[in-house]
């Protein structure tokens, strides 16, 4: 089986890279249990002092698979409810790493992949990169990551985005705070290797409690999440098994306008 994530150890920086470029490193079980899996080992190195998350090829990450989704769409509510369980999962512990994160945007990100982006601390990314939050295009909601990505750029911006499904660029992600900078793509790794060279003079408990602190004083803790993450997980299911939900996964994963988006343009 071809790894779907591969976790590089370089000096005190580990590198996370979603590694399936022919799906533009989609969402898939293997992916968020090995995803999970190279957080975890990030976390446990004590020689570790930050992780760099990024994409192989040309996307950061399309979000879900459609395999993945077609799946879904065929499965129980309760089923559906365990997959997203797993999904909110990875997403609260890359939220809570101890370790300073930094999201390395090498190029678009929609759904799941705007969410992982959302839960670093740091987000640098490409100039020209496409961002969207397209699930209301298909009859359901961005639950699972609704509150790292209203964390990053605010709950005014996030009912825009959440209710049009709007493609947006990198310029836009960067005003409205998903993204920290915009960069030329030739310039990434040198603004990335600008921000480890900060984050290797702070203490690394220091930096943990600072990470935690800034968390706490926003409102958001690891217990609390863990809790709005299962009434999240509940709400994508039952949208997933709903009327709405299956007609619009169908209508995407047939290569067709859903019924009320022929009906808005008529």
């Amino acid at each position: 089986m071809t790894a779907s994530v591969v976790l590089q150890v370089r000096a005190s920086v580990a590198e996370i890279r979603l590694s399936r470029p022919g799906v533009h490193n989609a969402f898939d079980n293997q992916l968020i249990a090995e995803l999970a899996a190279a957080l975890d080992r990030a976390e446990a190195d004590p020689a570790v002092r930050a992780v760099v998350l990024t994409g192989e090829g040309a996307s950061f990450s399309a979000g879900a698979d459609l395999n993945w989704m077609r799946s879904m769409a065929k499965a129980s509510e309760a089923d559906n409810r365990a997959d997203s369980i797993k999904l909110a999962s990875l997403m609260r512990r890359l939220n809570f790493l101890s370790k300073p994160t930094l999201a390395r945007v090498n190029g678009a990100a929609y759904g799941g992949g705007v969410g992982l982006i959302a839960c670093c601390d740091i987000a640098i990314g490409v100039e020209g990169a496409k961002f969207s939050l397209s699930e209301v295009k298909l009859g359901l909601v961005p639950a699972v990551i609704s509150p790292y990505v209203i964390a990053a750029i605010g709950a005014r911006q996030a009912r825009r985005l959440f209710v049009t499904g709007e493609v947006f660029d990198s310029a836009e992600a960067h005003r409205i705070g998903l993204l920290h900078e915009t960069i030329a793509a030739d310039q990434l790794d040198a603004a990335v290797e600008r921000s480890l060279h900060w984050l290797g003079k702070g203490g690394p408990q220091a930096q943990a409690e600072a990470k935690r602190l800034a968390l706490a004083m926003s409102g958001m803790t690891e217990a609390a999440q863990q809790n709005i993450d299962g009434e999240n997980a509940a709400l994508i299911a039952r949208l997933r098994v709903s009327p709405e939900g299956q007609h619009g996964l169908g209508a995407f994963l047939d290569k067709r306008a859903p019924d009320w988006a022929r009906e808005a343009q008529g």
